[in-house]
């Protein structure tokens, strides 16, 4: 199990654009729940409108594991020009998109297995349609494919 660490991405953007997720928190409730979480740490954004992902791994009581790996990417509204006072309302969050990619996997499931079935949908998700050597490094590999969660 890796220490929890910043991840670099990039997004989606005509000129892709590299993200740096600061870890914030690791947490382990009573119901077995692990729920790590990272967001971006841009100076002069609220904290509020940071990119964030987060990442939960539970087992079930039927003994299948749920993972899941959620991106959240905050838009802010634009702001249009002050009130009579000269007062300019600051810009709040307009709208959250957000992608969740949700596996369950059987306690008897092995990593080869968890691993194909990512790899399956990461290619169906780029439009890959030639041969790829899956990534088995990383928080979300390691969480699919070892069901281990970061620390």
């Amino acid at each position: 199990m890796s220490q929890q660490a910043n991840i670099t991405v990039f997004d989606g953007a005509a000129t892709p654009v590299s993200h740096t997720l600061v870890g914030e928190t690791v947490e382990r409730n009573v119901n077995g729940v692990t729920t790590a979480k990272w967001k971006e740490s841009l100076i002069g954004v609220p904290d509020y409108a940071q990119i964030r992902v987060t990442m939960t791994k539970r087992k079930l009581k039927s003994g299948v594991y749920r993972v899941s790996v959620r991106g959240e990417v905050p838009v802010m509204e634009s702001i249009s020009g002050q009130n009579s006072a000269g007062y300019t309302a600051p810009p709040k969050v307009a709208h959250i998109p957000s992608v969740e990619i949700v596996g369950y996997f059987h306690e008897r499931s092995t990593i080869a297995e968890r691993r194909l079935v990512r790899q399956l949908v990461i290619n169906l998700s780029g439009n890959i349609s030639t041969s790829v050597t899956p990534t088995a490094a990383g928080p979300t590999p390691e969480l699919i494919d070892q069901l281990l969660m970061v620390s």
